[in-house]
């Protein structure tokens, strides 16, 4: 498709940016927004986590910001386990949900898992980080 104003831009094809999707990935405003307000700073730490499973879950009230927030929180940890388990990546999968892949092959669907968490609050995602990074 050619769109008159954006001009003949060159197709780029080739592997995807792995730093780039995972800066992106990493954004997680609404749940920053949410921990900001609460005293508590993401610094993409697993310690981060286990104060993010103690804020007081205000958004269960609120079924627009629940999915978003939760969608947020898998990505947080995502974010957190690739930066500190070694071997871990991002990886999206076909159907562009973004999942972790572990060193060992196995894949980690944590915005399913951010999806639990933000809905009932378990498992924590404090929890969640301890069994991958033994993994």
């Amino acid at each position: 498709m050619k769109i008159p104003f954006l001009g003949n831009r060159p197709e780029k094809r080739g592997a995807p940016d792995p730093e780039g999707i995972a800066e992106l990935l990493a954004e997680c405003e609404l749940l920053r927004s949410h921990a900001s307000r609460a005293g508590v700073q993401l610094d993409d730490t697993a310690a981060s986590l286990e104060a993010v499973d103690q804020l007081v879950p205000r958004w269960r009230d609120d079924e627009e910001i629940l999915p978003w927030l939760g969608n947020d929180a898998g990505l947080y940890l995502g974010t957190v386990i690739v930066r500190t388990v070694p071997g871990a990546a991002w990886k999206i999968r076909p159907d562009g949900q973004p999942v972790v892949r572990l060193a060992s092959g196995r894949e980690f669907d944590v915005v399913a898992s951010g999806q639990e968490w933000a809905a009932s609050g378990v498992p924590e995602l404090s929890q969640l980080y301890a069994e991958v990074a033994e993994a």
